[in-house]
C-alpha cells in the first residue's frame, strides 16, 4: 500500500493497517486485547514458522527455481509439526484460529495453504481437517472469491517441474 504518508508493505502489516482504519467494530481484528494478542500470535507464527515451508513447495507456479529435496523436507515439517499446531492449538476448540468467526489470522493462513496444490500428490497427503479449514475460511469471504479462485487455478493447473513429485 502506498499513500500520502508513505508505503506499508508485508501482508500482515497491511491487514493490521486496513483493520485499524476500516474495521472499527473488530470483525476481522478483535478489539479485545487478549483476543487481539492471540490473533497477533497466530500472525507471527504464520510469518516466521509456517510460511517458510511454502516457497519450495508452491512457488514453482511463479516460475521460480525450487529445491525438490527441500520441498519434501518442508512438506514433512508441515505434516509432522505445523499442521498439528494449527489443528491442536489454534483450532482446538473453534472453527477458526481461536475464534468462532474468521479473523485476519485465518486470512493469513488459508490462502497460503492453496500453494500446496501446485503439487497434486502433496495436496493429496494434506490432512482432511486442514483441507476443511482451508475451504471454510475461503468460503467465509465471498467478496474475494475471484482472487481465491485465481490462485487456485494457478496452482491446480500447474504442470511443470515437480508438479507430480511425491511428498
Amino acid at each position: 500500500m502506498d499513500g500520502d504518508d508513505g508505503a506499508i508493505w508485508e501482508s500482515n502489516a497491511v491487514m493490521h493497517f486496513l483493520c485499524k482504519k476500516f474495521d472499527t467494530e473488530g470483525e476481522l481484528y478483535p478489539t479485545d486485547i487478549v483476543k487481539a494478542g492471540r490473533v497477533d500470535m497466530v500472525l507471527d507464527w504464520r510469518q516466521t514458522t509456517f510460511y517458510p515451508c511454502i516457497p519450495n513447495i508452491g512457488y514453482v507456479v511463479f516460475g521460480m527455481p525450487c529445491d525438490e529435496a527441500k520441498a519434501k523436507e518442508d512438506f514433512k515439517k508441515l505434516i509432522d509439526v505445523h499442521f498439528k499446531t494449527l489443528l491442536d492449538v489454534f483450532l482446538k476448540d473453534t472453527p477458526y484460529c481461536f475464534s468462532e468467526k474468521p479473523t485476519i489470522a485465518d486470512l493469513a493462513i488459508a490462502p497460503v495453504i492453496t500453494f500446496i496444490k501446485a503439487r497434486a500428490k502433496f495436496w493429496d497427503a494434506v490432512p482432511d481437517a486442514i483441507k476443511e479449514y482451508h475451504s471454510r475460511v475461503l468460503e467465509a469471504f465471498p467478496g474475494v472469491e475471484e482472487n481465491f479462485k485465481m490462485l487456485d487455478g494457478m496452482t491446480t493447473s500447474y504442470s511443470g517441474d515437480g508438479a507430480d513429485a511425491e511428498p
